[in-house]
């Protein structure tokens, strides 16, 4: 039962909402823990793709309900509205969550990236558990609207960058605590994929005539309207600054995440991208065909300070001269470099961890379990609601995971300057500062 709303109505409708949270009762708000007998029941703001699979593995959770779909593509929707017929079907997640936020406890959104924000804080502030696909926003600002708002409304959240709950980051973990190759003092990491969209800027004014089954207003939602085009959709996206965050955007959460946990990398020093044949002046609206930036990482706590190094696309991983030469570098992932040794994993959760070269990694000791393992990423949210504990990439962790892609953004906006952060806002840089918050088309502020 697909619906429509005003824009004065929506806002209307959602600050009424948003002021009545606090005499919705409790199990219905779904806030602190769910009893176990409790059925949970789970809405999804962008139900293709990701987000079908998403769905899915919530749906196979004991005691789930999938009980709303909303998407503004009915195409891409088609295979969820299959799967789950009897839930509720809506084109606006305003819509959705201003009437209907009664209905249900949970929302997964998996969204483009521009999206995220939006239908994340509007499901928290309605006292939603969220469930929200990476990277957690597509700017700092929000990234930092989505933490405060969680932080208020006390909700269960968790970012979707599933290598988090797996077995192989938490070995990798612990082999870095161990103290495996020593003091770690620099890392190679990225993925060659390559979402430039360079060769396909003349195209942006072209006019297509929009398909029945898409709502191109709202899909566009918070950014300035333009012309719809195919090129942007189902994916492709994510090649385009307004609506993705480029190669970065879409790895980083995964890549990063072994060594962002392990060494409790926080915010780093600086940032500093160097791309070539691309100029942000001309070419702004998409991304580098490869990008290398570099992170430094003051001293915290324990460690010392480090260098993290993103090469994407064009720009390959390096192979350190300790490394055998028949070894094969990964696609997506990082190379760890310690006083006594290197570690190399692949993408979603260090998949493959190996100590190199291999005669060291015969020669290591496995050190005791000090993680508590976890059924799955899906599972560890819907687990954290029933026992009211943090899930393992809740939007604290996920946040700041996320702020390391979205810096890398902004240096590719200023290439070849080193851009002083440590947490913000940029030292003496005003360009920087000016990209930390984007602008909202009328009607989509946050």
């Amino acid at each position: 039962m697909s619906r429509t709303i005003s824009r004065r109505k929506m806002i209307g409708g959602a600050a009424a909402a948003w002021a009545s949270v606090m005499v919705v009762p409790r199990h219905v708000l779904g806030l602190g823990q769910t009893p176990p007998s409790e059925i949970i029941r789970v809405a999804g703001i962008g139900v293709g793709g990701q987000g079908a699979s998403d769905l899915n593995a919530v749906a196979e959770e004991k005691g789930v309900r999938i009980v709303a779909l909303c998407d503004v593509d009915e195409r891409s929707a088609k295979g969820s509205f299959e799967k789950f017929p009897e839930a509720d079907r809506y084109k606006d997640f305003r819509k959705m969550i201003d009437e209907h936020q009664k209905d249900f406890d949970a929302v997964v959104v998996a969204t483009p990236d521009h999206m995220h924000a939006p239908a994340t804080l509007a499901a928290i502030w309605a006292g939603k558990h969220v469930y929200c696909e990476k990277p957690l926003a597509h700017s700092i600002f929000e990234v930092r609207e989505i933490q405060r708002a969680a932080a208020a409304k006390q909700v269960i959240t968790q970012l979707g960058n599933q290598g988090h709950s797996f077995e192989s980051i938490r070995v990798f973990c612990e082999w870095i605590w161990d103290g495996a190759i020593g003091d770690v003092h620099t890392i190679h990491a990225g993925c060659n994929a390559n979402h430039s969209k360079i060769s396909q800027l003349a195209k942006m004014s072209e006019k297509h005539k929009v398909p029945p089954e898409l709502d191109w207003d709202l899909w566009l939602g918070p950014t300035h309207l333009r012309p719809y085009n195919p090129m942007y959709l189902p994916g492709n996206w994510r090649g385009w600054s307004a609506f993705g965050t480029g190669t970065i955007g879409d790895w980083t959460c995964h890549v990063i995440d072994p060594v962002f946990w392990a060494l409790d990398l926080g915010s780093p020093a600086s940032v500093k991208a160097e791309a070539k044949d691309y100029d942000p002046r001309k070419h702004g609206e998409t991304f580098p065909s490869g990008t290398t930036i570099t992170y430094k990482f003051d001293k915290r706590g324990t460690r010392g300070p480090l260098k993290l190094v993103w090469h994407d696309g064009t720009e390959t991983l390096p192979r350190p001269p300790e490394m055998e030469p028949e070894r094969k570098l990964p696609e997506a992932g990082a190379i760890v470099l310690g006083t006594k040794g290197g570690i190399m994993y692949g993408s979603h959760g260090a998949t493959g961890v190996r100590i190199f070269p291999e005669k060291k990694m015969g020669a290591y000791k496995q050190p005791p379990k000090r993680l508590a393992r976890v059924k799955g990423h899906q599972s560890d949210w819907i687990n954290a609601m029933r026992t009211g504990k943090k899930a393992g990439s809740d939007f604290n962790y996920g946040g700041g995971l996320t702020e390391i892609a979205l810096l890398g953004v902004i240096a590719t906006k200023l290439l070849g300057q080193e851009l002083k952060w440590s947490g913000g806002p940029f030292g003496r840089n005003e360009d920087a500062n000016a990209m930390i918050k984007p602008e909202f088309r009328r009607g989509w502020g946050l």
